[in-house]
């Protein structure tokens, strides 16, 4: 097994929610007492998110790269950023060190290829709905991407900052999600994804008439198949 190295803090449920998801599916798939073999790198979000709200990328590409080199430097042999929003800079993850990146956005447009979906409804936050993380991998593979009005992104923006990100989940969370999610039905997707790593706090799969694509779910099955490849 390859030891992974997760890029985490962004914020802490995220990772938190990573680490419970490999290690559950290395256990599954090897039995006894397995767990993975992993090292994390964590930022504090408050840092994060301030670069987030003033647009300034570039640091936060230098943060996440640093991250990433820590990793490597500490036997990762391979990485993986734990944030939908935080792949803005994942080409400076990638060139910042020798092992590979399992890209998130490239996990889940294989997924959603493979099982036929052509018009996925994406939610996330702000950052993640109006960039073209999403668009730039699944355009080439004949899917297109919608998303909510900008209402509704600010509602689903606020709740993944205001309460996701702290590890809290009301049931007002979860009803405003699946509102949401039900108008981009209404609008023609024939999935969902929950492109942001708390969502499927709030949102599971089974829960629409459409499939739902869990990106944290789908990214962690694929970190764990580069581990045992």
């Amino acid at each position: 097994m390859r030891r992974i190295g997760l890029i985490g803090g962004l914020g802490w449920p995220s990772t938190e929610i990573y680490h419970r998801l490999i290690n559950e599916d290395v256990g599954r798939r090897l039995g006894g007492a397995h767990s993975a073999r992993l090292v994390i790198w964590s930022e504090d979000f408050e840092h994060v998110s301030a670069l987030q709200r003033s647009g300034d990328w570039a640091q936060a590409g230098l943060v996440l790269a640093g991250g990433a080199q820590a990793l490597e430097r500490a036997g990762a042999e391979l990485i993986a950023i734990t944030a939908n929003t935080m792949h803005l800079v994942a080409d400076d993850v990638r060139a910042a060190v020798d092992i590979p990146l399992i890209h998130l956005m490239e996990v889940v447009a294989g997924a959603a290829s493979a099982a036929g979906l052509k018009r996925l409804g994406l939610l996330g936050t702000k950052y993640t709905m109006t960039s073209r993380l999403y668009p730039d991998v699944c355009e080439p593979l004949g899917i297109e991407v919608i998303v909510p009005d900008e209402d509704d992104q600010e509602c689903v923006h606020d709740v993944i900052y205001d309460e996701l990100t702290h590890g809290r989940v009301p049931p007002a969370a979860k009803y405003a999600v699946t509102e949401v999610a039900d108008r981009l039905v209404d609008a023609g997707a024939d999935g969902v994804v929950l492109g942001c790593s708390e969502l499927g706090l709030v949102l599971a799969p089974g829960s629409l008439d459409v499939a739902v694509l869990d990106a944290t779910a789908l990214h962690s099955r694929a970190i764990v198949d580069a581990a045992l490849a």
